[in-house]
């Protein structure tokens, strides 16, 4: 089979679209041909070596096809299903080898296209707003990239919830796209003090809680966003990773509370992995979440779609196709 992998980490000019052995499912898996993979950040940390794993390393944390076979003692799954996953890498060929019980069937009216985009980012903006920092209405939220696959979907779900949503953007463009996806107010980041608009539109006092998947270039500067006893969750490095923090950083400024949470540890059994991707593949279904794509790739040009998304030129959810 085809798949991108890479036997030396660095940029995308080392990505590698060549043949290597099929995986063969042994108990509990699957093996799923892939019809569509997801793109995202977690990609690029495992190309550049910022997260560790064994070489030859097949990227692609999310997917979405059919069941071709299933190993010994395999339950949740059989041949033909139509299924979607995330966290389980591999997703970047044509074919993965998933843990049955991390696939999700697809309801039968939406697209491959949706249900690959759906389960990282959207399980991720699940868990965010609905566990991480429970929003209720009241709340106001600052949500970093608006704009982005996740931010928009984080946005989306702060409004199911009732809350109050900033976004931060660096285009007039990018700043249409978070009002699409429901913010209230939106900060052009490459022309405003994000911090002091914050503090402005919140009359002094400051947000709830800030989602930050950008990470080193802006989160000294959201810790002065957040209200006293408010919370800073910080999520990706999309601009590098964040620092070491001194708590006294926390307790100067109200208090705070810091986190770091990811999905692997919110999705880790099958009933939480079942709510989450419930709700985001039923509410994309009914059409409540706007899965937007922003951008549809040959799996050979992988690289291309990673230069994209390090260079911030996209909106929405990048997909490669088999």
């Amino acid at each position: 089979m085809k798949a991108v992998f890479v036997e030396q980490v660095g940029g995308p000019e080392n990505l590698r679209y060549a043949e290597v052995d099929q995986p063969v499912p042994g108990p509990g898996e699957a093996l799923v041909k892939i019809a569509v993979s997801g793109v995202n950040f977690i990609d690029v940390y495992f190309r550049t070596g910022l997260y560790k794993a064994a070489s030859p390393v097949i990227l692609g944390m999310e997917g979405a096809g059919v069941v071709e076979a299933v190993g010994a003692d395999t339950s949740f799954v059989s041949p033909g299903d139509r299924v979607c996953w995330a966290m389980s890498r591999g997703s970047y060929a044509d074919y993965a080898v998933v843990p049955a019980w991390q696939l999700v069937r697809i309801p039968d009216s939406v697209g491959f296209d949706v249900a690959a985009a759906a389960p990282l980012q959207g399980m991720t903006a699940h868990y965010l707003t609905h566990s991480t920092f429970e929003l209720k209405p009241g709340h106001t939220c600052l949500v970093h990239a608006a704009a982005g696959g996740t931010g928009q979907l984080i946005v989306q779900m702060a409004k199911l919830r009732g809350a109050r949503v900033i976004g931060t953007v660096s285009t007039q463009a990018k700043a249409a796209k978070a009002r699409e996806a429901g913010a209230d107010e939106v900060i052009l980041y490459s022309e405003q003090d994000f911090a002091a608009e914050t503090k402005r539109l919140t009359g002094g006092r400051g947000v709830d809680v800030v989602y930050d998947g950008v990470g080193a270039s802006v989160f000294m500067k959201s810790l002065d966003c957040i209200r006293p006893r408010g919370m800073m969750v910080t999520f990706g490095n999309a601009s590098g990773p964040v620092p070491a923090v001194e708590p006294l950083a926390l307790s100067g400024r109200g208090s705070l509370f810091l986190t770091r949470p990811t999905l692997a540890t919110h999705a880790a059994t099958r009933a939480e992995l079942a709510w989450r991707a419930g709700d985001v593949l039923r509410w994309a279904q009914s059409g409540v979440l706007r899965m937007e794509i922003g951008g549809r790739y040959a799996m050979a040009e992988a690289a291309h779609a990673h230069r994209d998304l390090e260079a911030r030129k996209t909106t929405g959810k990048l997909l490669l196709l088999n």
